[in-house]
């Protein structure tokens, strides 16, 4: 019969490891990316909040420093 014999160099398993890592990371960044835009879905969004943002959108208005965040931008 055939005799096959199988080597995997060290190259090839560093090659591995680093695909294996890079799955593991875009998988956790689809689910939490997912995961927020489902959370968002459900949120109850009450007025009190709509007027928070648009204060904050008029940072001139007013002598406090204002941090607006990704939230804020993607919540408009």
């Amino acid at each position: 019969m055939f005799s096959v014999s199988l080597y995997i160099d060290p190259a090839t398993t560093s090659y591995i490891i680093q695909i294996s890592a890079a799955v593991i990371v875009a998988l956790g960044a689809f689910i939490g990316i997912f995961w927020n835009k489902l959370k968002r879905l459900f949120k109850k969004k009450g007025k009190e909040d709509e007027v928070k943002v648009d204060e904050q959108f008029k940072a001139g208005d007013n002598d406090e420093d204002v941090v607006i965040t990704a939230d804020d931008l993607l919540d408009k």
